[in-house]
């Protein structure tokens, strides 16, 4: 009988693989394939199955993560895209909140809409703000947007009208108009992909899902037909952004909900360590080929948030991307990855990133035509890989190609060698990482202080120390498997998915058997997408409210009884209320009526109980294999660091910086000042000011 579990992330640069079977663990990263990019993932499942001894019918479950999504928008190369609209808001799309990222930017630059105004249609129809008609809509105006459609050659619908989030009939009703006229072309209805208030940000994350929904229904398809075909018949799921996972089908539909789910599965990853350990105050640090991505967790679950901003035009400025309204992990995630490209700019600075050298060409070092520096070929012309066994060995890096690339760009315009200009970006990326992660903590109103830092990707564990250091960390854990820590995450999420619907009402005048309608109604949806990959695994439901004071402008999240409610709750929820306000705010507001915009229902199923062996710490042997000229990144210095391989490292080994721990798909830099210790778990505790 089937019993393996496998699960696969695409990055910009690498796909990692992760195979777990009768309780042992394979890990593979091979080269992501951008042009095709099932390609790749159906080139590591048979390259990791072969690993492993198994065969595509041992596989009981395929999860699945990818930031194909992602970067279609960000780099505008979705599906064309129509949004009908009601007449007279055509222009939502482009006018927002009126809001300004940078108030005194006289050029300021706003990120355009994914539909372009010739192709925002407008339709006659009105309904008022309790979802009662006021002008039917007129069927004929939306036959009529046929011929020109047909003529645009659009590619994708988008449908929003006014205060559908109360009643989608008019927005069905220009579906199945559409669905008769124009058959194949797909269209997505606001009242389905983001059912609650504020137009803007109902509209923006419609037309975003429609704008990728031809093409991740395309590549998933081709994806499941490919994997099929070499014999694989197991289950597909997907990592949705909010930490659940969902199939095919329902990410086929709603393909916004997948723009990130990668990084959902790292921060997962991060959750789950830190619960094995204890550790209940962390700080997950994902860096990869691309990005890099922070997120706090408190108490072993990660920060969530219902709005998310991609395509920014101002780095890390918040307002200046198109807004997402939808269920997602909060993090920072910013151009900082092991491929990010290094220049110089008009001003003489060192600069790294957003562009990244991807997977092809990739960074110089990779030999397959990148004529640019990245952020790899500095760490290996400071001596911090080894050019032989990069990536598990799959690729020998050409160290001199590096050195030449950062001599020429950034060495030459500044008068340094190739290793002082390596010296100087990483540096930079360590800086630009560390102030982002110090941004983050401080809109969410924490500290660093007392926290672990856990570190995994490729690049995580490389620039883990010193980006501790830079934000006043002490103590960083890089996990077993660290460089595939996203796909492991995967292998971790439950299958759970949430509904987000409105129904507005007043504490005063609270109607509580239509919110257990409405509610009983969200619960079923929920349970029904679930119950395709539950595999009748037990479920839990949770359920929020969303609420303010009224005539504020924007809501806290208070739970509610996974149950139906009955009058004598309703004190205890405006109680609930209060308390949550308190905690955001310091103190209620007496007297102010509380109205509820929205309300969430989230059914997942309970993970099986995964704890670790945890063996005896003792004292082990730590030899080193060797050592490597290594140019320390603080003093500046060179020096031989010993070079440990992490196989060999058994629980209770103990060693002092300066060092490093090699491994297949990673390396942990073991800085000045910090000592390595191999726990109970197998895990690298690094302490620094704790010599052995």
């Amino acid at each position: 009988m089937a019993s393996a579990r496998l699960a696969v992330d695409i990055g910009g640069t690498f796909t990692d693989l992760a195979l777990e079977h009768a309780g042992h663990r394979t890990t593979l990263k091979v080269l992501t394939t951008p042009a095709n990019p099932e390609q790749g993932v159906i080139a590591g499942t048979e390259a990791i199955l072969k690993a492993a001894g198994l065969a595509p019918s041992d596989i009981a479950i395929l999860l699945h993560g990818t930031t194909l999504a992602t970067n279609a928008i960000i780099e505008r190369k979705g599906a064309r895209t129509a949004l009908i609209t009601t007449d007279g808001f055509r222009d939502v799309l482009a006018m927002g909140n009126e809001s300004r990222y940078d108030q005194y930017d006289l050029n300021i630059v706003l990120p355009e809409p994914l539909v372009p105004r010739y192709l925002r249609l407008p339709v006659p129809e009105r309904l008022d703000n309790e979802g009662k008609i006021l002008l039917p809509l007129d069927e004929a105006a939306v036959r009529a947007l046929v011929p020109a459609l047909q003529r645009e050659g659009v590619e994708s619908i988008a449908v929003g009208l006014l205060h559908s989030f109360v009643n989608p009939v008019h927005e069905r009703r220009v579906r199945d108009i559409l669905a008769a006229a124009l058959p194949g072309i797909p269209v997505s209805l606001s009242s389905d992909v983001s059912p609650e208030m504020r137009e803007w940000e109902r509209f923006s994350t419609t037309a975003a899902n429609a704008y990728v929904q031809p093409l991740m229904a395309r590549y998933l398809t081709r994806l499941e037909a490919g994997l099929r075909e070499r014999g694989l018949a197991a289950p597909i799921f997907l990592m949705l952004s909010g930490g659940g996972l969902t199939t095919i089908e329902t990410a086929c539909r709603f393909p916004i909900r997948l723009v990130e789910s990668g990084p959902a599965g790292g921060a997962i990853f991060s959750a789950h360590i830190a619960r094995e350990c204890g550790l209940d105050s962390v700080l997950s640090f994902d860096m990869g080929g691309t990005t890099a991505k922070i997120c706090l967790i408190d108490d072993f679950k990660p920060q969530t948030a219902r709005t998310f901003e991609v395509a920014r035009v101002g780095r890390f400025r918040k307002g200046s991307g198109l807004p997402l309204r939808i269920p997602v992990i909060e993090m920072v995630e910013i151009g900082a990855g092991g491929g990010s490209l290094a220049h110089v700019d008009a001003l003489g600075r060192i600069g790294v990133g957003p562009e990244s050298a991807g997977a092809d060409p990739g960074p110089a070092c990779y030999g397959r035509g990148g004529r640019h520096p990245a952020v790899t070929d500095a760490n290996l012309t400071l001596g911090r890989y080894d050019p032989a066994r990069f990536a598990g060995g799959t690729m020998a890096l050409d160290a001199d190609a590096a050195r030449d690339a950062l001599a020429r760009d950034v060495g030459a315009p500044l008068a340094l060698s190739a290793d002082m200009a390596a010296l100087g970006v990483v540096e930079m990326v360590d800086e630009n990482m560390s102030n982002a992660a110090r941004v983050h903590a401080i809109e969410s109103g924490k500290s660093y202080a007392g926290r672990t830092l856990i570190a995994f990707g490729g690049g995580g564990p490389v620039h883990g120390c010193r980006v501790a250091e830079k934000i006043g960390i002490d103590r960083v854990l890089v996990p077993s498997g660290a460089g595939v820590g996203s796909a492991i995450g995967f292998l971790r999420a439950p299958v759970g998915y949430e509904v987000v619907r409105s129904l507005y009402q007043r504490f005063r005048s609270f109607d509580v058997s239509a919110v257990n309608a409405l509610l009983s109604d969200m619960s079923r949806e929920a349970s029904g997408v679930v119950a395709q990959g539950s595999f009748s695994a037990p479920t839990t439901e949770t359920r929020i409210a969303f609420m303010r004071y009224v005539g504020q402008g924007h809501e806290i999240p208070v739970p509610l009884p996974a149950r139906v409610l009955t009058e004598a709750d309703v004190a205890e929820i405006r109680a609930a209320y209060d308390t949550e306000y308190s905690r955001f705010f310091d103190r209620p507001v007496p007297g102010s009526d509380v109205e509820i915009m929205s309300y969430a229902v989230v059914v997942a199923t309970i993970p099986a109980a995964r704890t670790a062996v945890r063996t005896a710490a003792g004292d082990a042997a730590t030899t080193p294999v060797r050592h490597q000229q290594v140019r320390d990144t603080i003093t500046g210095d060179v020096a031989p660091w010993a070079i440990y391989d992490r196989a060999s490292l058994t629980p209770g080994a103990r060693l002092n910086g300066p060092a490093i721990i090699a491994e297949d798909e990673t390396s942990t830099l073991v800085g000045y000042g910090w000592t390595a210790e191999i726990n109970g778990f197998g895990y690298i505790e690094l302490k620094r000011g704790a010599q052995a």
